[in-house]
């Protein structure tokens, strides 16, 4: 019978342990959140997650530009956020401004998204400690701990090479003594791939592409994507209600990694200010 891997639950647990973080410092954590331009739907989620900063006791600013140029948001940056503790930039980011050009204008002691070329390379040379992980391959590993799936051993297959979660991802398993399959949009047949995995992970983004023959019998699936369907309505890489009469495990969508996501994302930004504070 599968088991359901309930990300409401373990994101709950993870506000409660924060919130007792944060009321043993000094001062309350800072978190700058930059967007560029007003996409109706970037906005909502942005302002979500200023509200559920504020619930833990962080200190959530929004910083929104309709327009700005590089070299204006550059100078921001580096000059009226340099004491924040933690800053993340809302992507993607119009096209007139080099994303990793931004990224790399965070110090890597704020860069809580964990996508500075320094956090980077610290992580692909094995360092765990004093780098900051992105946080959805921090909310994957967070659900296999706390349901004790054990990583050692497993043949762990990726769908996905971004380097927000299919990458880190990748070198966080490898860690964990799991051997890697890291799959992409142009691997061809998918399903020789995907069907070998004892854990599989879809991080593509495009709507329900994991169908049940792409599985193996008993496997642990979790599910990054988030998208919409042709209906509009909200779902997955995987094309749930099949493959989770095939599967041992699998997260759901929504209510699966997007919720410990959001926490791993305050995790970052309160270690940011412990590290400051201590």
């Amino acid at each position: 019978m599968v088991t359901l891997l309930d990300g409401t639950i373990i994101a709950q647990a993870l506000r409660e342990k924060l919130k007792t973080r944060v009321e043993k410092l000094l001062r309350p954590p800072t978190l700058s959140i930059i967007q560029v331009g007003s996409d109706p739907a970037s906005t909502v989620y942005v302002k979500n997650q200023k509200l559920k900063g504020e619930e833990i006791g962080i200190d959530t600013k929004i910083h929104q530009f309709n327009e700005i140029t590089e070299v204006d948001l550059i100078h921001f940056i580096s000059n009226e956020l340099k004491n924040d503790d933690a800053i993340i930039v809302q992507l993607p980011l119009p096209k007139s401004i080099r994303t990793q050009k931004i990224i790399s204008m965070i110090r890597p002691d704020q860069d809580v998204d964990g996508l500075h070329f320094i956090n980077v390379g610290r992580r692909r040379l094995g360092y765990v400690e004093d780098v900051f992980w992105p946080c959805t391959p921090l909310a994957c590993i967070e659900i296999l701990n706390y349901y004790n799936i054990e990583i050692e051993g497993k043949h762990a297959v990726i769908v996905g090479r971004s380097n927000l979660v299919g990458r880190p991802l990748a070198t966080f398993l490898e860690q964990r003594n799991a051997t890697i399959t890291q799959c992409h949009s142009r691997s061809k047949p998918l399903s020789k791939y995907t069907v070998q995995g004892d854990i599989l992970i879809a991080a593509i983004g495009k709507a329900r592409i994991i169908t049940s023959d792409m599985v193996k019998e008993e496997a642990i699936v979790i599910d990054v994507g988030m998208n919409r369907d042709e209906k509009g309505k909200l779902c997955g890489d995987v094309d749930f209600k099949k493959v989770k009469e095939k599967c041992s495990f699998i997260t759901p969508v929504p209510g699966g990694i997007g919720p410990i996501t959001v926490m791993e994302l305050f995790d970052n930004t309160v270690l940011a200010s412990e590290r400051k504070q201590n």
